[in-house]
This record gives structure tokens, C-alpha cells and sequence, in this order.
């Protein structure tokens, strides 16, 4: 009787050990991106987000030639969600700025770029600058854009009688964060 009710009780535990574990998520792999964008070996995924918002663009002279016109990048406005959908960040600018919901930010230098599909905008890589507060920014060395919808330049013509005005599109993309190993 005592061995059935040791064996029933380690059971239980057991059960209950596995039903308390949460699942493993495999961790985001780069191994598909172009050489240019992806993370420098000694650093590991921190958190995977998705951005979803807008990016503004403005209608500018183009520098050094008279006369053009160009819809330039003016700063993107996105909410950062875990992959769940839960809301746990934003990206503004300028300057490019990740904050995350305890407050902790930073802001980044461009690498590199790699074209993606059309229609949206490029792949890239950015080195972290030093965060601001403590937090999940915090020790952030490089941020990867990847998975990228939209947010390209407006189709609509740019020229001096619209020169100055603004348009807002939409994007999404995948944001990795690393920290060092």
C-alpha cells in the first residue's frame, strides 16, 4: 500500500512538474539573411517583436540637383508587440528610438541594408547605441529589421507644388534584439 502511494504521489509531482513548465520557443534563426544584416557571432536573440505602424515620408528637394523632388524617410511611428500580441514597446523618430514599456530605451546606428521583397521596405542592421534607463533595452547590441511589409516611399508624385508635404504608409516588420553571449 505504501509503494502504490509513493508511486501515486511521484506521479502527481511529476504531472504537475510538466504541466508548470512553460514550452521552449526555438530561438530566431538568421541563417536565411543576407550576410550584410545579420548579427556578428558572440551575440544572442533578447527579444523578438513585431512592429506594426506607420512610417512618414515628406516631399524634398533633392539635394544637389535643382529642380528634383524626392519623398524622403521623415520618422516611423510603430507599436512593438511580442509574438503573442501583446504590446511591449514603440519605435519613433527621429532619432530612431526602441522603447520598451518599463521605460527603458535606446537608439541605434545603421550597418547595413539588404533589399527585400518589393514593395517593402529593406532588411537591416543596426548597432545599438548605450541605453537609456534599466531595463529589457538595456545591453542591447544589435537590433536585425527583418520580415519586412510595406512602408515604402508614397507612389504619389513628389514636386515643387507639393514640396514639404507629408504622407503617412503603413509597414510591419520583424525587430530582433541581441545582447552579448
Amino acid at each position: 500500500m505504501m509503494i502504490h502511494t509513493a508511486m501515486a504521489t511521484a506521479t502527481v509531482a511529476l504531472i504537475a512538474a510538466c504541466a508548470s513548465t512553460t514550452p521552449v520557443m526555438p530561438s530566431y534563426s538568421q541563417a536565411a539573411l543576407p550576410a550584410a544584416v545579420q548579427v556578428p557571432t558572440g551575440n544572442k536573440v533578447a527579444l523578438e517583436t513585431i512592429g506594426v505602424g506607420e512610417i512618414t515620408y515628406q516631399c524634398s528637394a533633392k539635394k544637389d540637383m535643382a529642380g528634383q523632388f524626392e519623398w524622403v524617410f521623415a520618422g516611423p511611428d510603430a507599436r512593438l508587440l511580442d509574438r503573442s500580441g501583446k504590446q511591449v514597446g514603440k519605435y519613433y523618430g527621429p532619432p530612431a528610438t526602441w522603447e520598451a514599456m518599463d521605460g527603458s530605451k535606446l537608439t541605434a546606428v545603421q550597418l547595413a541594408v539588404a533589399p527585400h521583397t518589393a514593395g517593402s521596405i529593406p532588411l537591416q542592421l543596426v548597432k545599438g547605441n548605450p541605453a537609456m534607463g534599466a531595463g529589457a533595452m538595456q545591453g542591447v547590441t544589435y537590433i536585425q529589421r527583418v520580415n519586412t511589409q510595406g512602408g515604402v516611399a508614397p507612389a504619389a508624385p513628389c514636386t515643387a507644388a507639393n514640396l514639404s508635404a507629408k504622407q503617412i504608409v503603413k509597414y510591419q516588420a520583424d525587430y530582433i534584439f541581441y545582447k552579448a553571449m
